[in-house]
């Protein structure tokens, strides 16, 4: 008798399909960072000269609407600080501006020394500035009115005051009383000049002294305070004038908030020596913008004129 054998394959148990197998197990992160480009960054700096960040708004201001607006943001009216010759220019009328003492220069009388001798920062700053010392004089005209003006400038060694800025001042208040002018001084100063000691501090009673005469003429003066009108000059000449006026938000004052805190141990109330502050207590009597300061000038000095026979060109 035959015999059958039986196997997976006679049963129909055997597959020819390939048993299937679980895919096998990476180790690849979720996250895979993006691998670094050659080369130098894409990103873009700004140019210099071509853009400016407003210190109070933060708004970039395309230099040049800068300079269109006399440097005053446009954004938030922040008063940025503007040289001597850019000031005369926007006040005074084209090509009427007659310098004086523009050669007149400083000495190192007192023969400083210190970490750089007083001639050599003189030398510094003049070739850096482009001025001989920190104010411009001359004599002008603001619309048709013939007009004795004063200009200062921070960036000469903080605008301070020292011999030549105080003889200059004083030659220009003289030339208006001899020509029956009014006067324009436009005051921006760290103070007195400490490089010449004495010599510096002499100032504040000379030009007052030539201020005094001025008054005794009846003609007036305008004082024009900017940012910042500290120590020496606003204890002289630039606080007695006939009418004060000064830019929005500039820092008046004689010392600095730190030396009168510790010296009157009295909580200082906030913006105590803004030009603001200042208004609401009768130290100033208006706050003018850059931008109209010219016509607000044309008025005042059209209304202080009116009982003067003013010289006219």
């Amino acid at each position: 008798m035959a015999t059958t054998s039986f196997n997976k394959k006679t049963l129909g148990l055997e597959t020819t399909e390939p048993a299937l197998t679980p895919p096998p197990v990476t180790s690849t992160p979720a996250f895979v960072k993006k691998p670094k480009l050659a080369g130098k960054s894409r990103k873009r700096e700004i140019p210099e000269g071509l853009w400016t960040k407003c210190p109070k708004c933060s708004t970039m201001v395309f230099d040049k609407e800068l300079d269109l607006n006399l440097k005053v943001c446009p954004k938030c009216s922040h008063h940025f600080p503007i040289g001597a010759r850019e000031r005369i220019h926007s006040l005074v009328e084209t090509c009427t501006f007659e310098e004086m003492d523009a050669d007149m220069t400083s000495v190192d009388i007192l023969t400083f020394t210190g970490v750089a001798s007083y001639t050599s920062k003189l030398e510094g700053y003049q070739k850096s500035t482009g001025l001989k010392d920190a104010v411009i004089t001359g004599v002008c005209q603001i619309a048709k009115q013939r007009t004795a003006l004063g200009v200062m400038d921070f960036s000469f060694l903080g605008g301070s005051m020292g011999s030549v800025v105080g003889e200059k001042l004083t030659r220009l208040i003289e030339r208006a009383t001899e020509s029956a002018l009014p006067l324009v001084i436009i005051s921006t100063s760290g103070g007195a000049r400490m490089y010449e000691g004495m010599f510096s501090l002499m100032q504040m009673a000379k030009t007052c002294a030539a201020l005094a005469y001025h008054a005794e003429a009846h003609l007036p003066y305008i004082s024009v305070l900017t940012h910042p009108t500290t120590a020496g000059v606003m204890a002289s000449y630039a606080s007695v004038g006939d009418l004060i006026i000064a830019e929005p938000g500039a820092m008046i004052g004689f010392a600095g908030p730190r030396v009168i805190k510790d010296t009157t141990q009295a909580e200082l109330p906030p913006g105590f020596q803004t030009a603001e502050f200042l208004l609401d207590r009768g130290l100033i009597d208006a706050i003018v913008p850059r931008t109209g300061m010219k016509q607000q000038l044309i008025d005042y000095l059209a209304y202080m004129c009116g009982g003067v026979k003013a010289r006219q060109a």
